[in-house]
């Protein structure tokens, strides 16, 4: 108790601090693109776990395993923080001034440069030729199965007036991710696309909006060196009511989603969200299943 309540102190100090941002913006419209946490060389990481605050770098872009005419971020500079699962704790220490990547026309992440003196420490991505952003330094989570959420959006779009806006960041203009560092217990959001009674297919897209209304978008993929096995895969996901939103694609076109006993049908433009209410786990290993038959 004494350690959480010294974190919740620290952080709200640090965000009384750490206002250096414009106090209104216009509302944008929701990002392209992806982000992801990962390791300093940009390579996938089992089911986002870490085993050190010091290990988990932020990247951007289309997705991984996305095709290759899927949108990545839009041009410009964006900012990032990390906060507990909720977002009401803060636990990023320094000015959102310091947290600033800017983010090139393909939505590769390419410079920490608008962050001057105080820019994040960076690593190259492998695989696109971008950079990873180190997201230490942050406080450790008061969430006791060792969740954080990282959160990106467009540093203009920061408004700390804005309705429901963690620490300036707006969930409707906002990118996050969420992770654990030492974590205890599994929970996850897995969607699977399939033809009825056909082989899994790979490099589809399920749109997730969390519990605060942020969105990412996560695509299928067989890689079991990561422990991923044809799912799109959300993981950490904090207890409260997500949504997985998927539409007809190159390669799906929707006939149904299945969820917990439940079927959905597509709407007229072939787009289905399934309400998915996680429960709060301490332990164990726990996944909600959103299975997807495609035409």
């Amino acid at each position: 108790m004494i350690r959480k309540l010294v974190c919740a102190v620290a952080a709200g100090v640090a965000a009384a601090a750490l206002w250096s941002m414009p106090a209104s913006a216009a509302p944008l419209l929701q990002l392209s693109g992806a982000i992801f946490t990962t390791d300093v060389s940009g390579a996938p990481v089992n089911l986002n776990h870490y085993a050190a605050k010091e290990d988990v770098y932020l990247n951007g872009g289309p997705g991984i395993n996305a095709p290759d005419d899927a949108a990545g971020l839009p041009a410009g500079i964006y900012a990032f923080q990390v906060t507990d699962p909720s977002g009401k704790t803060l636990l990023s220490t320094d000015p959102v001034a310091c947290r600033r990547v800017e983010v090139d026309a393909s939505g590769r992440f390419v410079s920490v440069a608008p962050s001057g003196g105080c820019a994040h420490a960076t690593g190259t991505d492998a695989e696109d030729g971008g950079i990873t952003v180190q997201l230490f330094p942050y406080l450790d989570t008061p969430n006791n199965g060792g969740e954080y959420k990282v959160w990106l959006t467009p540093y203009d779009a920061l408004d700390s007036t804005a309705p429901g806006n963690r620490h300036g960041f707006v969930p409707a203009d906002s990118k996050t991710d969420n992770f654990k560092v030492k974590a205890k217990a599994i929970v996850e959001i897995d969607t699977r696309f399939s033809r009825h009674g056909g082989p899994f297919i790979d490099g589809l897209a399920a749109h997730w909006t969390d519990t605060l209304g942020a969105h990412n978008v996560k695509y299928s993929e067989y890689n079991p060196a990561v422990l991923a096995f044809h799912e799109a895969h959300v993981e950490a996901a904090e207890a409260g009511l997500h949504k997985i939103t998927v539409s007809d694609q190159a390669g799906c076109e929707i006939d149904d989603v299945h969820f917990d006993g439940a079927t959905f049908l597509p709407d007229a433009s072939g787009t289905v969200t399934v309400p998915v209410q996680v429960k709060k786990f301490m332990t164990g290993e726990h996944t909600y299943w959103v299975e997807v038959h495609c035409l």
